[in-house]
């Protein structure tokens, strides 16, 4: 047999399981209650029955039989819970409320005996009952037998109300309880099945799908929002996907088109007799490690790009440490164009960053200012801490500069000014330096240099500032 699909959700078999425990919680309180109140009245009746024979047999002691019959005949008369019974020593009946005792034959009755039974009687409308009782049997010094016993039938009857009232009161609360499971399980199962939906939607293609949020704050709205942020950066993601192939198709275009031009004049070059088959080999070498590297720089743009600006495996590490390595590689280049090369690192510059990354970055700056700075020029590496805390590396050079007009279009990609077209290079490298800093939340700035000098200048001084590490993690 297969249940509906509400009895098989997750939130009705909790309900289930709650509802059982409080059952057996309930069951229990139940018990112990109807045990302590039993214990109790009993308690009671039995202290109020030995109150009662203390003064019964302090009042034959004092005034002897007769008197103990008058007092009996006294109390049945008053009436009350109390229930008396004098018999001889041959266990026949003196006096008493009652016919006869529960207790069968004499022995151990002159130490005392209780004894619990049932009491029959009539009510008021003339019903026969058995109610609950009772009471202790004493032979007194003069061989006559005392009986003293109280009625605990209301008592009884109070212990069975009461029993009753719990009892529907646990038949309330687990009818309720099963109710307000069958609503929470509805309504959860209702909200569950809109997630659903956005996710099947999700795994027909549509990626626009999303889920509604209540505003409520419990878990299903938080269940909602996490998807809705998750669905965001997968469409961001797929969305950089296409934009990159789309940007790897246009970018390439150019260079391929170069490269197969430059391959066609060799061989026509070849065919003529101008040059030999391997020298046009080595120019299609040539150009396709330049087509290679330039698709590299691409690919790296688009992961940074689609990163949405979280920094791609990132360690903490000195920055003063990737700036050293940087003018220790870059400083014999610059001198043998015959430049100077100087740099100026602060100690202690730690920051949370992809090391390789930005190792690249900072060496596609300096390659820069090296590449078009002329001879006699000048190149200075800067790394310090700002006094906001955020660190920046700095790249100074006396060549050329960028215009003030062009300096934001040339950190776009294959963008070559002019006074660059000289120079080999692809125009990627500031693109991919935008990219590697907006991917660890800093930012890149084009100033002017030091301006004319001897003949060179104004010079461009290129800046990137990062955030620092965190506290918590920026230990030397």
């Amino acid at each position: 047999m297969k249940f509906p699909s509400l009895f098989r959700r997750t939130p009705f078999r909790l309900t289930l399981l709650f509802l059982a425990l409080f059952v057996a919680a309930a069951g229990s309180v139940l018990a112990w209650v109807y045990v302590a109140s039993a214990t109790e009245a009993r308690a009671r009746a039995e202290a109020d029955v030995r109150s009662e024979v203390g003064v019964l047999a302090s009042l034959y002691r004092a005034r002897g039989v007769d008197a103990l019959n008058q007092a009996l005949v006294e109390r049945s008369i008053r009436g009350g819970a109390n229930l008396y019974l004098l018999m001889d020593a041959q266990r026949k009946v003196i006096t008493g409320n009652v016919s006869e005792s529960p207790f069968e034959g004499t022995d151990g009755a002159g130490a005392g005996r209780w004894s619990t039974f049932r009491l029959t009687a009539t009510d008021d409308e003339g019903r026969v009952e058995n109610r609950q009782s009772i009471g202790i049997e004493m032979q007194m010094s003069g061989g006559e037998i005392l009986f003293v016993g109280q009625d605990i039938g209301d008592t009884e009857a109070y212990l069975g109300r009461l029993t009753q009232a719990l009892w529907a009161a646990m038949l309330l609360v687990l009818l309720l309880g099963a109710g307000g499971g069958l609503i929470v399980s509805r309504n959860v199962e209702r909200s569950m099945g809109r997630l659903n939906r956005v996710v099947q939607a999700v795994q027909n293609g549509d990626l626009k799908a999303r889920a509604d949020v209540r505003r409520s704050g419990d878990e299903l709205d938080e269940l909602g929002a996490g998807l809705n942020q998750m669905l965001d950066r997968l469409e961001v993601s797929m969305a950089s996907i296409r934009h990159a192939g789309d940007a790897i198709a246009h970018d390439l275009r150019s260079p391929l088109t170069r490269m197969r031009a430059k391959m066609e004049v060799a061989l026509i070059d070849a065919e003529s007799g101008k040059t030999d088959g391997v020298e046009a080999l080595h120019i299609a070498l040539n150009e396709a490690d330049a087509l290679l590297k330039t698709f590299n720089t691409v690919l790296a743009i688009a992961r940074l790009q689609a990163a949405a600006g979280r920094t791609p495996d990132p360690a903490v590490f000195d920055a003063a440490d990737l700036a050293a390595d940087m003018a220790e590689l870059y400083e014999p280049a610059a001198e043998e164009k015959q430049m100077e090369f100087s740099a100026e690192i602060e100690r202690g510059l730690m920051i949370e960053a992809n090391q390789p990354f930005l190792a690249q970055a900072l060496a596609n700056l300096i390659d820069n200012a090296v590449k078009y700075t002329p001879p006699g020029g000048a190149v200075k590496l800067r790394a310090r801490r700002r006094s906001s805390g955020e660190v920046e590396f700095s790249v100074t050079d006396t060549g050329p500069g960028v215009p003030v007009e062009d300096r934001e279009r040339v950190t776009q990609r294959f963008v070559r000014l002019d006074n660059s077209r000289t120079e080999a290079g692809s125009g990627l490298g500031l693109s991919l330096v935008t990219a590697v800093i907006e991917a660890h939340g800093g930012r890149l700035t084009l100033d002017e240099g030091p301006g004319v000098h001897d003949g060179f200048g104004p010079g461009l001084r290129v800046a990137m500032v990062l955030p620092p590490a965190p506290a918590s993690t920026a230990t030397p």
